[in-house]
């Protein structure tokens, strides 16, 4: 279990972050066309896991808005943005911003995806969201990367994850 906070209160995870060097664990999610995403939709590719509680939330849709910028730029990388927000609130948000270099995916069945990388809040006013974090994955699927946001309501260190991409 891990802590972070959220307006300095401390809340929790059900896990840890995965160690860097090994593999990311298999998923199914759910793409904003109600189609299914999975590892071997990214094999090849790096990938930028960029996660988060919900899309609407201020700091949730401003990582988003920074990766889509980012991801026109980088090279063999897919950037992954999670949430357990159903598809069709993640598919609003990204037509009303323009967002078109992203992959939004869902975790909203099941929760597997935040269950296996450890990021479920388990308290909380967010309980049963997922915790703010970034994971950059190389071609096969090994993690280069990680950072869990220790205050939820901060952004993430974009530039120490494209770097990781280096």
């Amino acid at each position: 279990m891990a802590t972070v906070t959220l307006k300095g209160n401390a809340i929790n995870t059900s896990g840890e972050l995965p160690q860097i060097g090994n593999k990311m664990p298999d998923f199914n999610l759910v793409k904003n066309d109600l189609s299914v995403l999975s590892n071997n939709d990214l094999q090849g590719k790096k990938v930028v896991y960029n996660i988060f509680p919900s899309v609407d939330t201020g700091t949730c849709a401003a990582s988003t808005r920074r990766f889509n910028q980012e991801a026109s730029s980088l090279e063999n990388t897919t950037v992954v943005c999670v949430s357990r927000d159903l598809p069709f609130a993640q598919k609003r948000f990204c037509g009303a911003e323009g967002i078109n270099n992203v992959i939004m995916a869902s975790d909203y069945k099941n929760g597997d995806f935040g269950k296996d990388l450890g990021v479920i809040f388990t308290d909380g006013p967010l309980s049963a969201l997922l915790s703010r974090s970034v994971i950059v994955a190389d071609e096969d699927g090994k993690i280069l990367f990680t950072e869990q946001v220790s205050e939820t309501a901060d952004e993430p260190n974009y530039e120490a994850a494209l770097a990781a991409l280096k």
